[in-house]
C-alpha cells in the first residue's frame, strides 16, 4: 500500500466542512496532511484551489484562523503528520522565526512553501529546526542536474518533486521522462542523508499514482479532493464518502 500525502485547503468551503476533509482523507489512510493557508496571489495553485483560497479569504478567514484549524486536527488526529503549504509572503510578513514558532505550536511538522527556494529561503530551514519542523523543498523536472544535486547535498530529509512544470490541477501524463527525473533522486550526496520523495502535481487516481510509486516515498494529491469537495455542494455526508473513497484508491 502506497503512502499518501493529501492537500487540504483550510476552512474550505466552511470550518465544518474542512473538517470533515480532514477526517475524510486520515479515514481514507492519509498519513501526511498538507494543509493549505489560502493566499491572494498564488503562484503554483491550479482553477480548483485558486477559487477555494479566493472563497476562504472572502469569508474574513485569517491566517490564525488556518492555524487553529491546523491546531484542532492535529489534537483529533494526532498520529497524522501535518505540514503547511503556502507562500513566502505569509512566512516572511510576520517573521520567519515567529510564523515557524506559531506553527510549530499548533502541532505542524513541516513547511512546504514552493515560492522559497532552498538556497534564498530567508531563514526557513533553520527556523524549522529550530522548532522541531522540516523545510521541504520543491524541486521541478526544469532544475539543472547542478541545481538539483545542490538541494540534495543540503542534507533535507524530505523532498517535493513536481512531476511537471507549471500549476496544480491538470491530469499529469506519467511518462519516460517523468521516470528519468524521479530516478535523479537516487543519486549519491556529500550530506549522507537518504532523503523521502514524495510525488505530485496533478495526480488523481490510481493508475498515475502507481505509475510513479516505485520511485517516491509516497504520492500527493489535492486538486483532485478539492474538486469532490465542490462536487459535494456542501453534503457532508456525500463529500466525506467521496473523499474517503478516492483517497483509499489511490493508496491502493
Amino acid at each position: 500500500m502506497k503512502k499518501l500525502m493529501s492537500h487540504l485547503v483550510a476552512n474550505y468551503p466552511t470550518p465544518e466542512l474542512s473538517f470533515a476533509v480532514a477526517q475524510a482523507l486520515v479515514e481514507g489512510g492519509a498519513d501526511f496532511l498538507e494543509v493549505q493557508l489560502p493566499f491572494s496571489d498564488p503562484s503554483a495553485d491550479g482553477p480548483a484551489i485558486q477559487n477555494a483560497c479566493s472563497t476562504v479569504l472572502e469569508h474574513g478567514v485569517t491566517t490564525q484562523d488556518g492555524l487553529d484549524f491546523i491546531a484542532k486536527v492535529h489534537k483529533a488526529f494526532p498520529q497524522v503528520k501535518i505540514g503547511i503549504m503556502s507562500y513566502g509572503s505569509l512566512v516572511y510578513t510576520p517573521g520567519v522565526d515567529n510564523f515557524c514558532r506559531r506553527a510549530s505550536e499548533a502541532g505542524v511538522t513541516a513547511m512546504i512553501i514552493p515560492d522559497l527556494p532552498f538556497d534564498c529561503d530567508e531563514g526557513l530551514t533553520a527556523a524549522c529546526k529550530k522548532y522541531g519542523m522540516e523545510n521541504i523543498p520543491v524541486a521541478a523536472p526544469g532544475m539543472t542536474d547542478e541545481r538539483l544535486q545542490k538541494m540534495l547535498d543540503c542534507g533535507f530529509t524530505t523532498i517535493y518533486a513536481a512531476l511537471r512544470a507549471g500549476i496544480t490541477g491538470t491530469a499529469t501524463k506519467v511518462d519516460d521522462e517523468t521516470v528519468s527525473f524521479l530516478k535523479k533522486f537516487k543519486r549519491p550526496n556529500k550530506s549522507g542523508v537518504t532523503p523521502q520523495i514524495w510525488g505530485g502535481f496533478g495526480i488523481n487516481g490510481k493508475e498515475q499514482a502507481d505509475a510513479i510509486a516505485p520511485y517516491v516515498t509516497g504520492v500527493i494529491a489535492g486538486s483532485v479532493f478539492v474538486r469532490l469537495i465542490d462536487a459535494a455542494a456542501g453534503d457532508k455526508t456525500k463529500l466525506m464518502q467521496t473523499i474517503t473513497a478516492k483517497a483509499k484508491e489511490i493508496k491502493e
